[in-house]
This record gives structure tokens, C-alpha cells and sequence, in this order.
């Protein structure tokens, strides 16, 4: 499997010829390009660094049948197409790639904030390498899991948490996501601390945007 980083939260895995694009937020300016070349969408909430609504609307009315996985909320918004309810526990296939649904509630950032749903996504299998995008959260989602990515900037983010985190879920490997509001400087001295030089037992790459990794199970 090939995991390609873009902006923020927005990834794109392919596998033996499916491709899947996770968070097509507005972050991602080329949103677009990659839904028009999809062939699933997966979402796993409702703001808009992870949730592109006229982006994700106008590809949906070229492409009625691109299947787009997604909470309530999201799926309100879109209104039309192949659209289908993230939901806990859910179990479904894209092309030869298996993914997995955890449903859980935004991580929290303010008792006067209501946070939505967030679905979190394991994608892949043992055999050919699993990425497990948690969304905005820190769900540890009790199943192995090969390649973690970790959310490293945001009003919710804690680097204490997020040290936890990698440490629980102990992949083979994490690589950063959701880190636009961080430095450069920022980016390293996380990376840091979450690597095995640092806090935890586990190797973390960070990524450039528009460049790919290989996982392999």
C-alpha cells in the first residue's frame, strides 16, 4: 500500500489499483483533483479541515456513484449520491481493501464547545499493511494496527496525550497529520518526542506534502 500526505489531515492510499482519499479538507486546495481520481471517500467529521463541503458536493454531482463513507453530519451536507453512514463497527470493502469503522466523539476542547461525531478508519489488513486515521481524537482502537497516523497541532491537541497514544496503540510505525498549525520547528521538536528518541518505542516520520511512503504488512 502507498500513502501519500497532503495537506493537514488529507491522505490518499492506494492498493493493488484502489485508490481511497481520507479528509479531502480545504486545507488541501488540490481536494478536487484527488476525489475526481477516488474511487472511495472516506470522512471522519464535519469541519472544514477535514471536510471540503463544495469540493466533496460538485465531485459527488460528476460522479454519482463515488461512494463517500462519512458520520450523519457530514452526509447531511452533501444531500445526494452513493452516501453512506459511517457507522461504529462497520465493516465494508473498497475494491480488495478492507476498512473498518470506529465511532467515537470529537476530542474535546472547551466544555462550551459541542463537538461532533468523528469516525476514525482502519484501512488495510495485516497483509498488506493497515493505516489507522483516527480523525480529530486519540481513539486507541484495540486492534493492531502497522502504519498510526497521529495528529500532531489543533485546538484539542495535547503532546502529553499524543505520546499516549502512539505508546498504546504501539504501531510498527506513525507519521504525522493535521500539522498546519505547527512550524516547521514546531513540526521536528514534535517528532521528536514522539519517536523512539524520544517518549515511545515507535519510529515517526513526518512526511512532506505531495510525497508517498510504502507500508508494507
Amino acid at each position: 500500500m502507498k500513502l501519500t500526505k497532503h495537506v493537514h489531515a488529507c491522505v490518499v492510499l492506494e492498493d493493488q489499483g484502489t485508490t481511497i482519499v481520507v479528509d479531502p479538507g480545504t486545507f488541501a486546495t488540490n481536494a478536487r483533483d484527488l476525489l475526481s481520481t477516488a474511487d472511495a471517500v472516506l470522512i471522519t467529521h464535519d469541519h472544514f479541515d477535514h471536510f471540503d463541503v463544495e469540493a466533496v458536493k460538485d465531485v459527488v454531482a460528476q460522479r454519482p456513484d463515488l461512494p463517500v463513507y462519512a458520520p450523519a453530519s457530514v452526509i447531511a451536507q452533501i444531500g445526494a449520491g452513493h452516501l453512506i453512514e459511517a457507522t461504529d463497527g462497520l465493516a465494508f470493502s473498497v475494491g480488495p481493501v478492507p476498512v473498518q469503522v470506529f465511532l467515537t466523539g470529537h476530542a474535546k476542547i472547551h466544555p462550551d464547545l459541542t463537538m461532533p461525531d468523528n469516525a476514525a478508519y482502519l484501512i488495510g489488513d495485516s497483509a498488506g499493511g493497515s493505516v489507522f486515521h483516527p480523525g480529530d481524537t486519540y481513539l486507541v482502537p484495540g486492534v493492531a494496527v502497522d502504519t498510526l497516523l497521529v495528529p500532531t497541532s489543533g485546538p484539542w491537541t495535547k503532546l502529553g496525550e499524543a505520546v499516549d497514544f502512539v505508546r498504546a496503540v504501539s504501531p510498527r510505525q506513525a507519521v504525522q497529520i493535521h500539522e498546519a498549525m505547527l512550524s516547521e520547528i514546531g513540526q521536528q521538536s514534535t517528532a521528536h518526542f514522539l519517536s523512539e528518541k524520544g517518549l515511545t518505542r515507535t519510529p515517526f516520520t513526518v512526511v512532506p506534502v505531495g510525497e508517498s511512503i510504502e507500508i508494507a504488512g
